[in-house]
């Protein structure tokens, strides 16, 4: 038709060797990172080949007891401590005490044999936002870490159980309750006494002189009505502070 325009060319098709522009990438998140704390090496490997199945859970730091957690949380860049309850020198108890304070930031969650509320509700007290038994932790452990990650409790049935159990029977006559006694220095003492550690050592792994070393052993002695160290380490193996 004259004065029509003319029409445009069509577009080529790729070739068959033709690889189509990236797109714009999308970043990859940053695994949580993880320090792992207990004091049997052959437990760590076990937890360490569970965790590390998972793309966006990645252990870098471990410790073989609570003062060695504390220490690495200084260093290391973690987002979430796993720490076992009994361990030597520092409980993971203290550790997770010490951690709350030092990187309040950090998570926390506690691995246990002790399957009891008495625990439980200290590893809460302490700062932990979940408690996974060792005996659940190939089934469980994996989605406490998320959990805690997205700052939810994560608390496996029969600790629920316990936790109510615990509630109800809150004050009952008799009943031992060490927090309502020790500070958490006192306590720390107490452990470490009980284990035979010198008052000079004891100085050293708490940054302390020997002098309040004494002072809260004298304190200790007074508070719980006991006579000497014998004493002491029978009430920490009573009270679960250490293992017999």
């Amino acid at each position: 038709m004259p004065g029509a325009a003319p029409l445009p060319a069509p577009a080529a098709l790729p070739g068959p060797g033709h690889t189509p522009a990236p797109g714009p990438s999308v970043p990859t998140p940053r695994p949580t990172r993880i320090l792992l704390a207990d004091d049997h090496a052959l437990v760590r490997r076990g937890i360490r080949l569970i965790l590390d199945r998972e793309p966006d859970l990645q252990i870098v730091a471990e410790a073989g007891d609570g003062a060695e957690a504390v220490r690495a949380a200084r260093s290391a860049d973690i987002d979430l401590a796993v720490l076992d309850i009994s361990m030597p020198r520092l409980t993971g108890l203290q550790a997770a005490r010490e951690l709350a304070a030092l990187r309040p930031n950090v998570r926390i969650l506690m691995l246990t044999m002790h399957d009891n509320e008495q625990y439980l509700l200290q590893a809460l007290k302490a700062g932990a936002c979940g408690y996974v038994p060792k005996s659940v932790a190939d089934r469980d452990l994996v989605r406490a870490c998320r959990a805690a990650m997205r700052n939810e409790p994560f608390l496996h049935p029969g600790a629920v159980t316990a936790l109510i159990r615990a509630c109800l029977e809150r004050g009952a006559p008799g009943e031992d309750d060490r927090d309502g006694v020790l500070t958490p220095r006192e306590e720390e003492v107490l452990k470490l006494v009980a284990e035979g550690h010198s008052s000079k050592h004891i100085a050293e792994l708490l940054f302390i002189s020997i002098k309040t070393v004494h002072r809260h052993r004298a304190n200790l002695l007074h508070k719980l009505g006991l006579r000497d160290r014998l004493e002491l380490t029978r009430y920490a193996i009573r009270t679960g502070l250490i293992e017999p």
